[in-house]
């Protein structure tokens, strides 16, 4: 038995192949295949675009795959969300669907936009939204280069940004926030009453939210004489719990702690002022909690 698993191609491709790896696949794409290898002979792999993933799920063509949660409400699809994953092709964080306008529109609420054309991606996402707030506008598909249409071709734009740095080099201004998003591991519902396919599934959401756990922590090891250990302790950010083991030498101890990255440049410093000896940082590939 083998569980068909869709590898989204294009922007979220590379992040999750690297995910995949941190939790221990080895997925090899070809330029002239949309048949990725993977090292596990029980799983099976397609490449397909974020946007159409949710519906290839749904109809059961695909076991599972990873897309973004905005393209399975944009699908309407009916799938089960195995697994929130968050990450980006930019980040590790969500991100988001906005309403923008230029800077100088009188817009300044989706209520503004009565008559008015929207140009975006997901378009029945915004108008699910038009329609919650009672508002009836016109909504054009974008093929892409979605932020130069207004104000000439749309008074407004739906777009995803992370940082929203794309939209002010565009001198466009973000009204409200459409939703959220961020990456899901969904599967098709029959697929996932297989007990087989319900345990493939599990395994692989423990191994995948374990590596992005990991994801900017590293680890830190070092030895201590016992007389310097509340020394050492204190220099730790206060709410991690450092293991504390006994040496071979009963004055001496070892503490092992798992820390953010970008905090270690500073605190080793101050640990080898505090008595710390033999430190030794290592990256993390997964944290299993």
């Amino acid at each position: 038995m083998k569980l068909k698993l869709g590898i989204p191609k294009g922007s979220l491709e590379n992040a999750t192949i690297d995910i995949f790896r941190r939790a221990g696949f080895q997925i090899t794409t070809s330029s002239r295949s949309y048949f990725p290898s993977i090292d596990d002979p029980e799983i099976e792999c397609m490449l397909i675009r974020a946007q159409e993933m949710a519906r290839y799920v749904e109809d059961g063509i695909l076991d599972a795959g990873l897309t973004g949660r905005d393209w399975v409400e944009e699908n309407n699809a009916d799938v089960v969300a195995v697994s929130d994953l968050v990450y980006s092709r930019a980040s590790f964080s969500k991100v988001r669907w906005v309403l923008a306008v230029p800077e100088n529109s009188p817009v300044h609420s989706v209520r503004d936009l009565e008559g008015k054309i929207i140009a975006t991606e997901l378009v029945g996402a915004t108008r699910r939204y038009l329609e919650r707030n009672g508002v009836t506008a016109k909504v054009e598909f974008s093929w892409g280069a979605t932020e130069v249409k207004p104000p000439v071709l749309a008074d407004a734009i739906v777009e995803v940004t992370e940082t929203g740095n794309s939209l002010r080099a565009n001198k466009l201004r973000i009204v409200e926030t459409i939703l959220e998003s961020n990456t899901q591991l969904i599967a098709n519902k029959a697929s996932y009453q297989d007990p087989w396919k319900q345990r493939k599934l599990a395994d692989m959401k423990l191994l995948l939210e374990g590596a992005i756990a990991a994801l900017g922590k590293v680890g830190l090891i070092l030895n201590v004489e016992r007389e310097n250990l509340d020394q050492v302790i204190a220099v730790l950010p206060a709410l991690k719990k450092p293991t504390i083991s006994q040496l071979s030498d009963p004055g001496w101890v070892a503490v092992h702690t798992i820390l953010d990255e970008t905090t270690v440049r500073t605190i080793i410093p101050r640990l080898k002022e505090a008595g710390g000896q033999g430190i030794v940082e290592y990256p993390l590939n997964k944290i299993i909690v």
